[in-house]
């Protein structure tokens, strides 16, 4: 389970909205619980780097992805995924997601139409490189994490 805190959730949303219709990208920070679910608490937006078309597709750059591991151990926090938008399509990984996708790693995916999010859905590789959802809950829905 990763459950989101309202503040970088909020934070998520707003960037999928100000960047569409190309796709929006950037790191989620937080903390591994005893149950081995996740609790976001922080994400940083990052530039999507892709050349071309950012619509159907995002890149982070290798020094945005150092910049990402230096955040994290100076603010003693855990680096756990990425979040991504995907433009009036399902927030279900592509091809191209899976083949990008990082082990350990949550990816969320925000599902966004003209002006509103539709839906937010996570996924982590398993061990045969294929994606499976995992649940996804904004915090105020798990006051007990």
């Amino acid at each position: 389970m990763i459950v989101v805190e309202s503040g970088p959730l909020a934070e998520m949303k707003a960037h999928a909205l100000a960047i569409y219709p190309d796709e929006c990208c950037g790191f989620l920070y937080g903390t591994e619980q005893t149950d081995s679910s996740r609790m976001i608490t922080k994400i940083l937006e990052v530039n999507n780097s892709k050349t071309g078309d950012k619509r159907r597709r995002f890149e982070i750059s290798g020094k945005d992805y150092m910049l990402a591991e230096k955040f994290a151990l100076e603010n003693d926090t855990l680096l756990l995924g990425i979040y991504h938008s995907h433009p009036n399509h399902p927030a279900i990984p592509s091809e191209h997601d899976r083949v990008a996708a990082l082990p350990y790693f949550s990816y969320v995916i925000l599902s966004i139409t003209p002006g509103t999010i539709d839906h937010i859905r996570s996924w982590q590789l398993n061990d045969l490189s294929q994606f499976e959802e995992e649940v996804f809950s904004p915090a105020h829905l798990n006051q007990s994490i």
